[in-house]
């Protein structure tokens, strides 16, 4: 993100642009598919920033989906105790933490935040099997601007849904897990819009400004989740326990149900300038032939034996980072979850620590160029996750100290999240040999997305083995931790191979 996302997310956050498909999250740094300029390079200079605003204007809408529903506030609302039986929550209201009315309205949160867990699973899964005849698609002449406009009115619709879960005492289930599919199928097709907007890249860059463009992308989807949840804080939801400026109060949820029909009015909006002003690019000879959908799971082992061959540290990078980013990812997705369930936020709370994850999480993955280009790109990853697992452990540990324990460690936690995801694409760039780059990002992406369910199922499986929320972290931390062991034997120096 958006914080809403970290693969990658969904960026916080957030995010990442892919080229295959992209992870659902709050949003992480994008990944630029080089390709050809498409005649950019020739354009006026007036024409060329016309169209780098118009297509990044959709990662700016992004932020409705990645930051609002799945990671700071429809998400958080899903799993408050708002959806638990009144007669658990009344008998809970005053009682002892250790009491056993406490505990149970905590064992109905846990439950539910593990069930929103699977849910996401079973979308990831869908996306991962996706993947490769998704990213041949992408990366072929074809209608991308219309499957692009279809996927994001099918986002756009599911925002829209959101409205219609009510917290209803007699129908609480029922309208819990419907909110949750919404959350998934949302995020199916929130990941299929991803590659055709990740595709239209080379309608606004050339190969000597595709990065910046690309970050261009990524920096406004931050920044549009800051103005968002700004927004939503003072207008929708209020702070503390005042009602926002319009007026609009918590019964029956609506403050956060009319949050998610204005975020779906957000991304509708901030999609159209790609499709109404970025071109779409001609079918040439050049580009790659489309692929049919088993053709490109036979590509895709094509690739990787090749892999195995000629690079084996690459593969090994590869598969690495398809688990870090995961974590990287659950990270922002469960974070808001968390901060509400077993830290006692608001739904305020969560909107306001969201804001200053943002912009820390911007400020640290900018500052990290300078750390990579010293240091070198494995030495960022290492760092950055040593400092997640030493934050996320310290959270877990000191669970009981209240919300003055998430604020520090979580704003530690998003210090590292975006410099992880930014040197992970670097450390890749810098051993692609040339003509290969698109070919090379596009497995980055499809490794990352075959790896996308680990975290949302491990947080679901260690909630439902520890009894607790918070358990969850233990989980996320456990993906980070198996992501950094397949990290360290990987020699960068080695990882090249033949054009």
């Amino acid at each position: 993100m958006d914080t809403g996302a970290p693969e990658g997310s969904p960026t916080p956050s957030v995010p990442g642009r892919d080229p295959w498909v992209q992870a659902p999250t709050p949003s992480p740094p994008p990944v630029p598919p080089v390709v050809p300029s498409h005649g950019v390079a020739e354009l006026p200079p007036k024409e060329r920033r016309r169209r780098v605003v118009s297509w990044a204007l959709w990662d700016w809408g992004s932020a409705a989906f990645n930051a609002v529903a799945t990671t700071f506030v429809f998400s958080v609302w899903l799993t408050s105790s708002a959806f638990v039986s009144p007669s658990i929550v009344s008998a809970a209201d005053g009682a002892a933490e250790d009491s056993e009315p406490a505990k149970a309205l905590a064992d109905v949160i846990a439950q539910h935040s593990s069930w929103l867990g699977y849910g996401l699973s079973i979308a990831a899964v869908i996306v991962a099997l996706l993947a490769p005849a998704l990213g041949s698609q992408a990366d072929s002449a074809g209608r991308r601007k219309l499957w692009l406009g279809v996927h994001s009115g099918f986002v756009t619709l599911a925002l829209a849904a959101m409205f219609l879960v009510v917290p209803d005492p007699n129908r609480l289930t029922p309208y819990f897990l419907g909110g949750v599919a919404l959350l998934a199928v949302g995020t199916v097709f929130f990941e299929l819009a991803a590659v055709n907007y990740n595709a239209l890249l080379g309608s606004v860059s050339t190969r000597d400004n595709v990065g910046k463009v690309s970050g261009f992308g990524w920096g406004m989807g931050y920044l549009g989740g800051i103005v968002l949840l700004f927004v939503l804080l003072v207008g929708f939801i209020g702070l503390g326990d005042a009602d926002g400026m319009l007026g609009l109060t918590g019964d029956a949820g609506l403050k956060y149900r009319a949050a998610m029909l204005f975020s779906a009015l957000w991304f509708g909006v901030f999609a159209l300038p790609v499709l109404l002003k970025v071109p779409e690019p001609a079918a040439s000879r050049g580009e790659r032939r489309r692929l049919g959908f088993l053709d490109s799971y036979r590509k895709l082992a094509h690739d990787i034996a090749e892999l195995w061959r000629e690079s084996r540290d690459t593969l090994k990078f590869l598969i690495a980072s398809a688990v870090f980013r995961d974590g990287l990812t659950g990270v922002f997705t469960f974070g808001g979850i968390i901060a509400a369930g077993t830290f006692g936020f608001s739904g305020s709370d969560v909107i306001i620590f969201a804001i200053v994850a943002n912009v820390v999480a911007g400020v640290a993955t900018i500052s990290s160029g300078w750390f990579d280009d010293r240091f070198g790109p494995k030495a960022v990853i290492v760092v950055s996750l040593i400092g997640l697992l030493i934050a996320g452990t310290a959270i877990f540990v000191l669970h009981a100290g209240g919300a003055r324990v998430f604020w520090t460690f979580g704003l530690v936690l998003t210090i590292f999240v975006g410099p992880a995801q930014t040197a992970s694409r670097t450390l890749l760039a810098r051993v692609i040999p040339p003509g290969r780059e698109a070919e090379v990002f596009g497995l980055y992406a499809t490794t990352g997305r075959a790896a996308i369910f680990l975290a949302p199922s491990a947080f679901a499986v260690t909630i439902a083995l520890g009894g607790a929320q918070y358990w969850g972290i233990v989980g996320i931390m456990l993906v980070l931790g198996l992501g950094l062991a397949l990290l360290l034997p990987v020699r960068p120096e080695r990882a090249t191979w033949s054009s």
